[in-house]
């Protein structure tokens, strides 16, 4: 027992002489469902007690509800077992005809097997400028100078489908909409720079992309104006997979020297093939003929004859351990359905998002989870449709916890509010789900998941966070 005083919403205090925590837990979430925020809403929380596995609260744990990035924590335990925290990604290069007198004789094949790191600025080893020189320098150690085929973007370790079922037009067009593919660049992100006005509601003007190769290559649409001082980015992109224009709308702050909004690359392999074919002939290597990739030619019915080419070189990702660090801790959502895909690809030899999701239900049901609990259609959480009940969640992070590679798991969750814990946000939705020490040494493992609030969602974090205090 303990007293303690809670300071709940900027109400008065109360007082709670004497009550164990889940009288606590219980009087903290009705005061919740009482405000003005949540009438409207489903709350979900369930929270066990490491030591004695006890369930310390329950309130509607056995819901699905929209879990948002709390799903990452799903996906990341089912990679950590089926995959293994060494796995790594690795992209062949390969040719399918001769070297003679310095010429390659016909393609530079590029196999990618849906390395999300590949050109990625988060490690130096797999950076766009490591990437490109690290296939300069095994084309020049192979006496390459020059190719007389094109270089081809293998990009069949998945197929086609880039967007999982269920994500949003307002999203895939933004970078944490981007989709994966079996060759990915640049975490299939680019930037895009606005020229403002000086008054609210003035046209703005596109005046550069990073790379700059996406603004010769792809056809923008502006719509965005300037918007109030102070007003932040209010800035979105809409496109899709093998689109050819990207709309822009919206609205930026007024700034001096342009504003930069990010967007996910329609064609991640076109990209890749534009950027290494100008690095190659910057550095005295010429290509002939057009670069191609796989699913290029598959959405426009091309031959798609690849041959199992001479392997020259092979370019290896980081850890799966060290990608997980990333995924969790700064909810990479391109991480996740990578995951997932690969799973499908190594565990049923179909690269695919509904076949990776079929695989992770089956591997949590042998593990006592009723696969309803576990309503996903994606890695990430970004889709809406996506049902999850707050006891699955716990049950994985329990389990997670017996595992060898728990440490590694748990040092990528992020720290919110000095709790260790998970965090997840879309339209009308807050999720929480982690490890949390109380003062008296006691730990726990939680969830809290809430859908369908109204207004402000920093108002709302931080009524959350209030309650998920009262674990401390």
């Amino acid at each position: 027992m303990k007293t303690v005083c809670l300071f709940i919403y900027g109400w008065l205090p109360v007082i709670l002489f004497g009550q164990n925590i889940t009288t606590q837990l219980a009087a903290s979430v009705k005061k919740l469902e009482a405000d003005e925020q949540f009438k409207h809403a489903i709350i979900s929380m369930y929270v066990v007690d490491n030591k004695t596995g006890k369930i310390v609260f329950d309130k509607n744990s056995s819901i699905g509800l929209a879990p948002a990035s709390c799903q990452k924590i799903i996906t990341s335990a089912t990679s950590f077992e089926l995959l293994g925290n060494d796995y790594r990604y690795k992209t062949y290069l390969t040719h399918d005809q001769p070297i003679k007198n310095g010429i390659l004789q016909g393609n530079l094949y590029v196999a990618g097997s849906g390395d999300p790191t590949l050109g990625s600025s988060r490690w130096k080893g797999s950076s766009e400028e490591n990437v490109l020189k690290k296939i300069a320098a095994c084309l020049q150690k192979n006496n390459i100078q020059s190719i007389a085929g094109g270089i081809v973007a293998d990009d069949h370790f998945f197929l086609l489908d880039a967007i999982p079922k269920g994500w949003i037009w307002e999203d895939i067009g933004n970078y944490y909409g981007a989709g994966v593919w079996g060759l990915n660049w640049r975490e299939n992100q680019f930037d895009v720079t606005f020229k403002t006005g000086n008054n609210a509601n003035d046209a703005t003007t596109i005046i550069a992309t990073q790379p700059a190769a996406v603004l010769s290559t792809w056809s923008f649409i502006n719509f965005v104006k300037t918007g109030e001082k102070g007003s932040g980015d209010n800035g979105y992109l809409f496109s899709a997979p093998f689109v050819k224009n990207i709309i822009a709308k919206g609205t930026v702050p007024p700034t001096v020297n342009g504003f930069t909004i990010s967007g996910s690359i329609p064609d991640p392999p076109n990209l890749f093939l534009q950027t290494v074919d100008a690095y190659l002939k910057n550095n005295g290597i010429q290509v002939q003929e057009k670069n191609w990739s796989y699913t290029e030619h598959l959405v426009n019915n091309q031959t798609l004859f690849i041959p199992n080419g001479i392997r020259l070189d092979s370019i290896v990702s980081p850890s799966l351990d060290s990608i997980n660090y990333w995924f969790l801790k700064k909810s990479v959502n391109l991480f996740g359905e990578a995951l997932v895909k690969t799973i499908a690809a190594v565990k049923a030899g179909k690269g695919t998002t509904g076949d990776g999701v079929i695989i992770i239900k089956d591997f949590w049901s042998k593990r006592g989870i009723d696969p309803p609990s576990l309503n996903i259609i994606d890695g990430s959480g970004l889709s809406p449709a996506n049902r999850v009940t707050a006891n699955a969640l716990v049950t994985i992070l329990n389990y997670a916890r017996q595992q060898k590679w728990y440490l590694s798991f748990y040092k990528s969750l992020p720290v919110i509010n000095n709790i260790t814990m998970k965090d997840g946000y879309i339209n009308g939705v807050r999720t929480y789900a982690g490890y949390v020490s109380s003062n008296n040494g006691t730990t726990y493992t939680f969830c809290f998941m809430v859908n369908n609030f109204h207004g402000n969602p920093g108002t709302v974090r931080e009524k959350i966070w209030k309650l998920l205090d009262v674990m401390k």
